[in-house]
Formats: structure tokens, C-alpha cells, sequence
């Protein structure tokens, strides 16, 4: 039943209408014989060797709706980077769209994929291997910690806005049962009303998704990884609190944004939480 609940509550949030029409300027990138898609940003006359964010949306969603919803282009643009919005398979060939971050409910490799699609993209356009991040939507946000998990050699660091590490990720990461303990970078922002990955971890275990640990622990497992030993804690307006854990080296491996009364949505220029998250995550970027 929760499991139907997320669905319902996700689809209403963002609109079924905008989710499920066609997308336009899609690419192909063709991966393990499947057709994949994928829309590039590139800012006019962007230097070799830049930066490349990918940005990847949440369950239900697609790559044209989080392209506009998160507003990135516009940061892209100011801050000279590129920006690919890859579009998640259909669960089962004719579901909702998806990213498989680890979820029973799947097998696609999307690890694989968006891997794949990263080195092509640098080697195509030039661009810096050394500077390539992921951040997402809620599902997008899962993704983005099982690349933080699986795919660290490609991915230098991740944002997760809305989402969480997945239960088998999680079980996989706390029980050190990767070949080699990721210590990649990790930028948390999530509410403290979201009703659809609650921030205490009690999201049911039903339909697939594995559940997911409270945002406390994760934060406190990346900390811990990157030997973090204190935290500067900044106050914005209208409830948000950032922590930025740090070591006597360095303040930029986790960073966690907790906004109170905030539900299940991106923090843009036309809310009222104190910062918008593309901002805050390029921030965070750029400073890798």
C-alpha cells in the first residue's frame, strides 16, 4: 500500500501530463544493444576541457522535465560546464521511468549505462574526467549515491536532493561488501516533511525499493568515511541548516542540508527555503 501511495504522490507532485509526453532533442546512445537517450547542454563557445554535471530525474519523470525543473542550464551558462540529462528505461518495458539504484523492481544496468555515457560524452566533447558529477531527484538522488558507491572512478561526486541511499546499497556500503570503499564526495539536501522518502528512514520496503536508512546514518557513514572530524553549521533563512563536515585538511567532502517543513521537491528560486539546491550543488561541485 505505501508503495502505491509513493507512486500516486509522485505523479501528483510533478504533474502526469509533463511526465509522460514525448521528449524533445533527445540523443541516442546505444548501451548493451538497448536504446538509450540522453538531452546535452552546452554553453556557446565552452573551453575544452570543462566540466560535466549530469542531472537525472526522478521515478515517473523524464530527462525535458528535470532539465527545466532544476534550472541548471542557466548555471551552466554563468559558470561555464556542460550538462547531460540522461532518461531512465521503463520498468519492465512499458512502466514508469526509472533508475535502477540497486531495486529489486529491476535489472537494468544503469550503472553501466551512465558510465558508459559519461566517457563518451568526455571524449566526444572534450571534456574534463577529473571535473564529472552526478546529482538527481529523489529516484535520480539514489542513483546518484549508487554511482558515489559503484561508479567513483567516473563520477568524482555526487548530490542527492529528496533522495537517499537504497536499502541494498546501503546493506552493500555498511557491511564493506564493495571490492574497494568508495570515498566520494556527498552533498545531501532533504526535507524534513517528505512524506515520500521520509528523511527517518522509514520508507516501506514493499514494491521493489529495499527501504532506505534514515539520512542521519548516511551522512554519518560518508562523514566518518572521509574522516571528518568536525562540522560548521550555517543558518539560512526560512529553516534551513547546512552541516559541512570536514577533516584538518579538508571542508568540502560532505555537506548536508536539511530544511525544515520542506516535502518531497527541488528548493528553487520560487520557493521560500533560504537557497536554491542547483546553486548550492554547483557550489559544491566546483569545489572538488
Amino acid at each position: 500500500m505505501k508503495h502505491l501511495l509513493f507512486f500516486s504522490a509522485f505523479l501528483i507532485l510533478l504533474s502526469c501530463n509533463r511526465e509522460r509526453r514525448d521528449i524533445r532533442n533527445m540523443e541516442k546512445f546505444e548501451f548493451q544493444d538497448i536504446d538509450r537517450g540522453y538531452i546535452l547542454y552546452k554553453p556557446d563557445g565552452l573551453p575544452a576541457n570543462s566540466p560535466l554535471v549530469f542531472v537525472m530525474h526522478g521515478y515517473g519523470g523524464n530527462a525535458e522535465w528535470i532539465q527545466e525543473y532544476s534550472q541548471m542550464n542557466a548555471l551552466a551558462d554563468q559558470h561555464q560546464f556542460a550538462v547531460c540529462y540522461p532518461q531512465g528505461k521503463r520498468v519492465g518495458g512499458n512502466g514508469d521511468t526509472h533508475w535502477n539504484a540497486r531495486l529489486d523492481l529491476s535489472t537494468i544496468d544503469d550503472v553501466g549505462f551512465l558510465s558508459s555515457l559519461a566517457s563518451y560524452l568526455q571524449s566526444e566533447h572534450n571534456l574534463n574526467p577529473n571535473k564529472t558529477f552526478a546529482c538527481g531527484m529523489s529516484n535520480g538522488g539514489f542513483m546518484s549515491y549508487t554511482l558515489a558507491c559503484e561508479a567513483s572512478n567516473t563520477f568524482k561526486a555526487i548530490a542527492s536532493v529528496t533522495g537517499t541511499m537504497s536499502g541494498d546499497s546501503w546493506n552493500t556500503l555498511s557491511m564493506s561488501m564493495l571490492p574497494v570503499m568508495p570515498s566520494t564526495p556527498i552533498l545531501h539536501i532533504h526535507g524534513t516533511q517528505d512524506n515520500i522518502v521520509p528523511i527517518d528512514g522509514s520508507m516501506s520496503t514493499d514494491g521493489g525499493w529495499g527501504g532506505a536508512p534514515a539520512v542521519d546514518s548516511v551522512i554519518s557513514y560518508w562523514s566518518t568515511t572521509h574522516n571528518c572530524n568536525a562540522i560548521d553549521t550555517l543558518f539560512f533563512p526560512q529553516n534551513t541548516t547546512a552541516y559541512h563536515y570536514h577533516s584538518d585538511t579538508d571542508s568540502n567532502k560532505v555537506w548536508y542540508y536539511k530544511i525544515d517543513g520542506m516535502g518531497h521537491e527541488w528548493p528553487e528560486p520560487s520557493t521560500s527555503y533560504g537557497i536554491v539546491a542547483s546553486e548550492v550543488i554547483w557550489d559544491f561541485f566546483s569545489k572538488q
